[in-house]
């Protein structure tokens, strides 16, 4: 996720940050197109309208985030985005407990960001409809886990999102004069795409919504464990303190029973 997040950030200076999200949706869609080949029932009827649909609201959530990004802090823009899992994590709660595990993931995720808001109003309302676009990614993509063709339902929705977005592609005129450029374009659809959505349906037939997306506080950790050990960044006592809180977080929403080998998938939720 992280290297394709840095990758795409290098492409900023030769494409638009809508372009550069286009580029990974016809990067992953290839990859996953090549790699998949979807069956003809994944053509038809509800499940071709569910794989449309899922892989635009997608695509749309990454679009979306680079613009946000293009604006604000990432720090920023990814506290901000992270309101859509809160929103489905808190909405699945059913407990005090439930409830104080949000709390410490949201607490946590927004120290270890350092939210500034001042700035960019189009920043802000970028990241909020991202936040949004990612809740709806959540519950799509549990639908879409649900019937047991995941990865082939995302290969079919990136590649009908490529289509819907393609207006998108007149912002990546200068990649296309570089191989190298566009071959940094697909690494991002794999990076950023390809094996962590794939690996998100894995996860998704396992779990119910709301423990997924409070799993999803992880990221933001993930980022700065990085950081600490690739680039040597130190991370502040309120970045030490905000990942501390995101994990205890984490831990008191996983304490849940397991499902029942062939019980079927949790309940929604």
């Amino acid at each position: 996720m992280y290297a394709g997040a840095a990758v795409a950030v290098g492409l900023f200076g030769h494409a638009t940050p809508a372009g550069v999200a286009w580029l990974r949706c016809l990067g992953a869609a290839v990859v996953l197109l090549a790699w998949r080949h979807p069956p003809g029932p994944s053509w038809r009827g509800r499940r071709l309208l569910l794989a449309i649909v899922f892989g635009i609201v997608t695509a749309g959530m990454n679009v979306l985030f680079y613009e946000a990004i293009a604006r604000l802090p990432l720090g920023t823009a990814v506290a901000l985005e992270f309101a859509g899992p809160v929103v489905v994590a808190a909405f699945g709660s059913r407990s005090l407990r439930d409830m104080l595990a949000v709390a410490l993931v949201a607490a946590g995720v927004v120290a270890i960001a350092d939210v500034r808001l001042a700035g960019s109003f189009w920043g802000v309302a970028f990241a909020l409809a991202a936040a949004a676009a990612w809740a709806g990614y959540i519950l799509l993509g549990k639908r879409v886990a649900a019937k047991g063709s995941g990865i082939d339902s995302l290969a079919i929705g990136f590649a009908a999102a490529t289509v819907a977005l393609s207006p998108l592609a007149f912002g990546t005129a200068e990649v296309w004069s570089s191989p190298r450029l566009v071959l940094l374009g697909i690494g991002v659809g794999v990076f950023s795409t390809v094996v962590p959505y794939a690996l998100d349906q894995v996860v998704l037939r396992r779990l119910g919504r709301a423990r997924f997306a409070t799993l999803l506080a992880l990221l933001p950790v993930t980022a700065g464990v990085m950081g600490f050990v690739v680039l040597g960044q130190v991370p502040s006592v309120p970045e030490a303190l905000g990942t501390l809180a995101v994990v205890a977080g984490v831990a008191l929403r996983s304490r849940e029973p397991e499902v029942a080998p062939g019980r079927g998938p949790e309940p929604p939720g």
